[in-house]
C-alpha cells in the first residue's frame, strides 16, 4: 500500500490563545489543586503503570478526563468540561453528577467531588494534600485557592488541545516505546516521552516535594522528554521544554530550533516561551521543530538507533511499510 497523504486546515496564531500569567494566574493556581483531586481519583482507582502512567490526564475536545478507571464491575470516569463549565462524574451504570466549575475553594471542590462520588456509590479515598508543591495544604483545609474565571481556564484548555495536536503529530514520528500524551497534575505540565530502549542509570532523586521512590522508577530507562508547563507565580511565563535523562555531555551546547529557545541551566532542559511560538506565523510547525531539534540533539549525542526507532513525518491513515 502506498502512503496517503491527506490535507488538513492551517493552523494559524490566532488559534493559539494568549496565556498571561499575570492575569490569569490565580485560575490555574486553583485549577491545578483541583486537577490534583481529580488526578488522585484515577491514580487511586487504577492499577499502577510504570512510569506514574496510571496517574494521568488527558486532553480531550471539551477539556480534560480521566479516562475511564474501573471500581468493581464498573468504570468510573470525570471529565472537566471547559465548553459548558462543568466537572461530569459519570459511573458506567449510567448514572451522572454534574458539579458547576465555579469560583469556589479548593476545600469545597473537595467536598463536592468526594460527595458525588459517594452518591455514585464509589467510596474512594485519596491521600488528602497536594504533591509536588512547596507548603502544601490539605485539600479540605484550603480556603486560600478560590479563583475560576471561564475565559481563562477556557484558554489554559485551548493552549493544551494546541500542544496535544503538535504532540501527537510528533509522537506518531517514533516507533519505539512511547508515552501517551497526557497531562501530569502534579507539575502541571503537558508531556511526551520516547524511550531508547536501554535501562538508565539510577536517578540521583532530590526532585523537590516529588519522593525519589517515584522519580526513580520514572527514569528508569533512557528517555527524551518534552512538554508544555502554564506557569507559576515565581515564574510566570508560560514555556515548553525539552531534556534528557540521562543528560549527554554537552546536551546544553547543542544547536536546536527555533532561535528563541535557549538552554536554561537552573532546569537543566532547553526552554521557548510560549509566546515565542504563539507570535509566529506558523505556531505549529515552530512547536514541531523545537520539539524535533531537540529530540535530535538528545538522540543523536547518546547514540539511540533511531534508524530503527523512527518513521518520517506525515500523515498517514495506513500501516507502514515494514518489508
Amino acid at each position: 500500500m502506498s502512503p496517503v497523504h491527506r490535507s488538513r486546515p492551517t493552523v494559524g496564531p490566532s488559534d493559539w490563545p494568549e496565556l498571561p500569567y499575570r492575569k490569569w494566574g490565580d485560575t490555574i493556581a486553583t485549577l491545578h489543586m483541583w486537577f490534583q483531586i481529580v488526578g488522585k481519583v484515577r491514580m487511586e482507582l487504577s492499577p499502577w503503570v510504570n512510569h506514574s502512567w496510571n496517574s494521568a490526564l488527558y486532553v480531550t475536545s471539551r477539556g480534560l478526563t480521566t479516562s475511564p478507571a474501573p471500581y468493581g464491575s464498573r468504570d468510573i470516569q470525570i471529565e472537566f468540561d471547559f465548553i459548558h463549565h462543568k466537572l461530569s462524574i459519570a459511573s458506567s451504570d449510567g448514572n451522572v453528577r454534574n458539579l458547576a466549575l465555579r469560583p469556589q475553594t479548593v476545600a469545597e471542590f473537595y467536598a463536592e467531588v468526594l460527595g458525588a462520588l459517594r452518591d455514585l456509590a464509589c467510596d474512594v479515598a485519596i491521600y488528602p494534600s497536594p504533591n509536588e508543591v512547596p507548603d502544601p495544604t490539605p485539600f479540605a483545609e484550603d480556603n486560600t485557592h478560590s479563583a475560576y474565571d471561564p475565559a481563562h481556564a477556557s484558554a489554559l484548555w485551548g493552549a493544551l488541545r494546541n500542544t496535544a495536536r503538535v504532540m501527537g503529530e510528533f509522537r506518531a514520528q517514533f516507533i519505539g516505546k512511547v508515552s501517551p500524551v497526557h497531562f501530569f497534575w502534579g507539575g502541571p505540565d503537558l508531556a511526551l516521552t520516547r524511550f531508547s530502549g536501554r535501562t538508565a542509570p539510577e536517578h540521583p532523586g532530590g526532585v523537590p516535594h516529588l519522593p525519589d521512590a517515584v522519580t526513580r522508577e520514572a527514569y528508569s530507562h533512557e528517555v527524551s522528554s518534552c512538554g508544555f508547563w502554564p506557569g507559576n507565580d515565581s515564574a510566570p511565563d508560560p514555556i515548553f521544554y525539552a531534556y534528557a535523562y540521562p543528560t549527554p555531555e554537552t546536551f546544553s551546547e547543542a544547536a536546536v530550533e527555533p532561535a528563541a529557545a535557549f538552554w536554561h541551566k537552573d532546569l537543566g532542559e532547553f526552554v521557548l516561551t510560549y509566546d515565542a511560538v504563539r507570535d509566529t506565523d506558523v505556531p505549529d510547525e515552530t512547536l514541531h521543530a523545537f520539539f524535533q531539534s531537540t529530540y535530535e540533539a538528545a538522540a543523536d549525542l547518546a547514540a539511540w538507533d533511531r534508524e530503527a526507532l523512527e518513521q518520517p513525518r506525515g500523515f498517514r491513515p495506513l500501516p507502514r511499510a515494514v518489508f
